[in-house]
């Protein structure tokens, strides 16, 4: 997953969001995708698919609400084992821009765990946008891992808090079910979903990200270019396969 971006004004980073994720979710990899086939030893992992990171809710992700449809074809299709995961935050967490004053969405403060990105107040616990999405065929997902409970910690990935210490138990939950390959999808992209699979490849997962059951933010980085350009790199560095639901149905 891309690093936290430094502070900027907000009315830049939504703009830049919305330009991001959309030329994202127009590209296609050059000749089509290779076809790949879903075995027992695969499974889908659905990263916080909720109301709150899709239009309307909170913390608002471009077109994220278009990857829906995509995953139930998914979960109806070629994979027989789910997980997902749902951001689950307390009221006043300390990742929100209201826990401190002063602080606008989007900057970045010094946590003891490193930078932290402050966002909007999202994923409240409880609340029906913190749900996993309605829309969403639940049959085959066998286990909700929620991440961000903890006040004084952020969670993005599935597998660890952003201390890089706290594990989740994810990683021993899918050995125990004789995983070798996890299939990603959900939001976004270059934030939760690309820090799970980061995660997922230093525990020794295959990994392969499913980009149009994805969106994602595109934060601008001072050195040039998007969070999702940085992502994308960073994750193809560290042998993560990217392809497209239609390489999979």
């Amino acid at each position: 997953m891309a690093e936290d971006s430094p502070t900027f004004p907000r009315r830049a980073a939504l703009a830049a969001a919305a330009l991001a994720t959309a030329t994202a979710a127009q590209a296609q990899p050059t000749g089509g995708p290779t076809r790949m086939t879903v075995t027992e030893t695969d499974m889908l992992g659905l990263i916080d698919v909720q109301p709150t990171f899709m239009p309307g809710g909170e913390l608002a992700v471009a077109e994220g609400d278009l990857v829906v449809p995509v995953i139930n074809r998914l979960l109806a299709g070629p994979f027989r084992h789910a997980f997902a995961t749902q951001d689950w935050h307390p009221r006043g967490h300390s990742s929100f821009a209201s826990s401190h004053p002063g602080k606008q969405p989007f900057e970045t403060v010094q946590m003891p765990y490193g930078p932290q990105t402050l966002w909007p107040d999202h994923g409240i616990q409880n609340t029906a946008n913190a749900a996993i999405h309605p829309d969403i065929e639940q049959a085959r997902i066998e286990l909700i891992v929620r991440k961000g409970f903890r006040t004084e910690i952020d969670s993005y990935s599935a597998f660890m808090e952003n201390d890089k210490r706290t594990g989740t138990g994810l990683d021993a939950w899918l050995k125990a079910r004789g995983v070798r390959r996890v299939f990603l999808v959900g939001l976004a992209t270059d934030y939760c979903v690309a820090w799970s699979a980061e995660d997922a490849r230093g525990n020794g997962f295959e990994v392969v990200v499913v980009e149009d059951a994805c969106r994602g933010i595109g934060l601008p980085l001072p050195t040039g270019g998007t969070t999702m350009d940085a992502a994308r790199k960073r994750l193809t560095e560290q042998g993560v396969i990217f392809t497209t639901s239609s390489a999979l149905l």
